[in-house]
C-alpha cells in the first residue's frame, strides 16, 4: 500500500510505499527534508477502487516521474503576433500617434439597409471627440464587379490621435 502526501515546502504530490512511514527523506523536487507520515486510519484496508482496478497497484503507476522545463540559450521568440488594439482604448493612450480610418458606404449596405450615419456615430463614440483632428468627406466612384457598371459612392476619412 503506497502513501501519498505533498511536500510542506513546494507543494509536489509525493507517493511512497507505507513500509516507509515514519522515516525522513529529501522531496525530489526542492530538497527539503520530509519525514513520511503515517497511512491514514481507512486507507489500511483496500478500497473498492484499489480492488476493482488493477492498474492502480500495478508497477506503472507506481513509477517515479521527474520532468524538466528545457530551457534555451536563444532569446524568446514570439509565436502569436499581439492583435492590435480597439479604437476605444487606443484613443485613451496617453502616448498618441496620429492614425486614420476610412469608412466607404457601401460596406456598410447590410441586406439593402443604408446604416452609414450608425457606422460613423459608433466609430466617432470609441475614438472621442477629444482626440479627432480632422473628418474629410471623400467621393469616389468604381468598377462594380457584378454589373461592370460605373458606380458613385461616398465616405468619410477620419484623422484622430489615438
Amino acid at each position: 500500500m503506497d502513501i501519498t502526501f505533498k511536500c510542506p515546502a513546494c507543494e509536489q504530490e509525493l507517493e511512497v510505499d507505507a513500509s516507509g512511514a515514519g522515516s525522513e527523506i529529501e522531496c525530489p523536487s526542492c530538497g527539503t527534508p520530509i519525514i513520511i507520515p503515517a497511512p491514514p486510519a481507512e486507507a489500511a484496508a483496500p478500497t473498492p477502487e484499489t480492488v476493482l482496478n488493477p492498474i492502480a497497484t500495478s508497477a506503472a503507476a507506481k513509477e517515479e516521474k521527474h520532468f524538466k522545463v528545457p530551457t534555451g540559450k536563444a532569446p524568446v521568440q514570439a509565436l502569436i503576433k499581439k492583435a492590435s488594439r480597439p479604437l476605444e482604448f487606443a484613443a485613451q493612450e496617453s502616448d498618441r500617434v496620429l492614425r486614420i480610418k476610412t469608412i466607404r458606404r457601401s460596406e456598410c449596405l447590410e441586406f439593402g439597409k443604408d446604416k452609414f450615419d450608425e457606422t460613423v456615430t459608433e466609430i466617432l463614440q470609441k475614438i472621442g471627440e477629444k482626440h479627432i483632428l480632422g473628418l474629410y468627406p471623400v467621393s469616389y466612384s468604381h468598377i462594380d464587379p457584378t454589373s461592370q457598371k460605373l458606380v458613385e459612392d461616398y465616405g468619410l476619412i477620419i484623422y484622430f490621435r489615438g
